[in-house]
C-alpha cells in the first residue's frame, strides 16, 4: 500500500469526523486508497489485509465496517438476508448480484425506472429503496 493509499483513507475518515486509528486507516486505505468504488464483504476486506501483512482481525474488521456505515461511509447491501456487502459508493444506485461467483456490481442507474412505492405504514417512513437483480449465467 502506498503512502498516497494512506493519505486517501486518512482523508476520507477524517472527512466524515472518523477517528483515523491505525486499523481504521489501514481499512479505509484498502477501500478508497486508489479512488475506486469498490463492494466488498468483511471477509474479504480481512483477507486482503492478512494479504498485506496487517495485523488486524477479523471481528475488528467486522466493528470497523460497522463504525464505517454509522458514519455515512459504507452502504451497506444484504444479499439474501444473510449475506452483506459493503459499497463506498453511498449514493442511490442499484446493483447486480451474480450468483455464480458471488459477487456485486453495480447495475446502470440510468436504466432503472421506479415509477412507484407502497405508501410506508402509519408512522414509519421510507429510509431507502434497495434493488439488487439477480444474474447468473445462461447455460448454453
Amino acid at each position: 500500500m502506498t503512502q498516497m493509499h494512506q493519505q486517501n483513507g486518512t482523508r476520507w475518515l477524517e472527512d466524515a469526523g472518523v477517528r483515523p486509528t491505525r486499523q481504521r486507516v489501514t481499512l479505509a486505505s484498502l477501500l478508497v486508497g486508489d479512488g475506486q468504488h469498490r463492494h466488498v464483504t468483511a471477509e474479504s476486506l480481512f483477507e486482503a489485509a492478512k494479504g498485506q501483512g496487517d495485523a488486524v482481525s477479523l471481528a475488528t474488521v467486522y466493528n470497523t465496517l460497522r463504525a464505517f456505515c454509522d458514519a455515512g461511509l459504507l452502504q451497506e447491501v444484504t444479499v439474501d438476508g444473510s449475506k452483506s456487502y459493503f459499497d463506498t459508493n453511498t449514493h442511490d444506485h442499484p446493483h447486480f448480484y451474480w450468483e455464480d461467483d458471488a459477487r456485486l456490481t453495480d447495475a446502470p442507474a440510468d436504466q432503472l425506472v421506479i415509477s412507484q412505492v407502497p405508501d410506508a405504514p402509519d408512522g414509519a417512513e421510507i429510509a431507502s429503496v434497495d434493488v439488487v437483480i439477480r444474474l447468473r449465467r445462461k447455460s448454453n
